[in-house]
């Protein structure tokens, strides 16, 4: 119900904007599918990688490597997957509500996100180009660190 209320309130905008300047309205609407367009390879490729993984997972083995019985081992593996795994964060969320209906844990899914978003070894040689060894291994090795506090955090506020 509440999806459908943005829907009618965003098509009532649009259609307010059109009639107070029609060009503009029209100039935004072709930038807003040129962006979309240049998204949509991305989304797709994440989407049939997301099914194929759900497709070739079953619940259970999501259940037994990162469910809620797999403690702190489930972690390290959700934090390391999610270290050098280079998604965008507009992906990254649906995937994370797949594998939650799968059977992964809260705990498990937040040290997921957090490093996708935080740590970045696929991105660590650029980093070091420009900010020093030591700069690089220090942010992502906080990164890595804090990323099992939020899990805590969010396990203990869900728990």
């Amino acid at each position: 119900m509440f999806t459908l209320l943005l829907y009618l309130l965003a098509g009532a905008l649009l259609i307010g904007s059109f009639l107070k300047d029609r060009k503009k309205t029209k100039m935004a609407l072709k930038k807003a599918w040129k962006a979309f367009e240049n998204i949509l390879p991305q989304f797709l490729s994440i989407l049939i990688i997301i099914g194929i993984m759900l497709a070739v997972l079953s619940p259970e083995t999501i259940s037994k490597l990162i469910g809620q019985q797999s403690g702190w081992l489930g972690m390290g593996i959700a934090g390391i997957i999610g270290s050098v795994t280079l998604i965008p964060g507009f992906v990254a969320f649906p995937l994370a509500a797949a594998l939650l209906k799968s059977g992964a844990g809260f705990m498990q899914i937040a040290v997921f996100i957090s490093t996708l978003m935080m740590v970045g070894i696929v991105t660590i040689p650029l980093e070091i180009k420009y900010f020093g060894k030591k700069a690089a291994f220090l942010r992502n090795g906080l990164a890595f660190a804090f990323s099992f506090v939020i899990a805590i955090v969010i396990g203990v506020v869900l728990g």
